[in-house]
């Protein structure tokens, strides 16, 4: 029997700070707008033109956290997850929808750390490892 598949691959930028709060059982919950930019060619035009679209990603528990203290606005991340519908009624009682990326893994992509050295010239004694 085939088995479903929901995965998401991404490569762009944040395109806000990341958010982290903790729900009431004390889990790390981080949340961030994320822009990923693409080439569009009209039907018949030879001219290109890029378009961006935005998704909310969401981290859970220690990717929260990691992503709550090295991700910034703008920076440049490789983003692994699975898309996630949620529903709500508003004030008005009109049904609303939000999908989002759920993320399982992240790599940071930019050269620079938010405090613009660059990672390879750091030494080894500030490894964390």
């Amino acid at each position: 029997m085939a088995r479903d598949l929901n995965r998401v691959f991404l490569i762009g930028r944040l395109g806000t700070e990341p958010e982290m709060r903790y729900t009431p059982q004390g889990t790390a919950v981080t949340q961030f707008r994320f822009a990923v930019n693409r080439r569009a060619r009209q039907d018949g035009a030879h001219d290109v033109r890029e378009e961006t679209d935005w998704f909310t990603v969401i981290g859970w528990q220690k990717l929260a956290e990691i992503m709550a203290q090295y991700l910034h606005k703008g920076a440049r991340i490789y983003l692994e997850g699975r898309l996630q519908t949620r529903s709500w009624q508003d004030q008005s009682g009109q049904r609303r929808y939000a999908t989002e990326v759920v993320a399982s893994d992240m790599i940071m992509l930019d050269t620079r750390q938010a405090g613009g050295e660059r990672v390879e010239d750091l030494d080894d004694s500030s490894a964390p490892f």
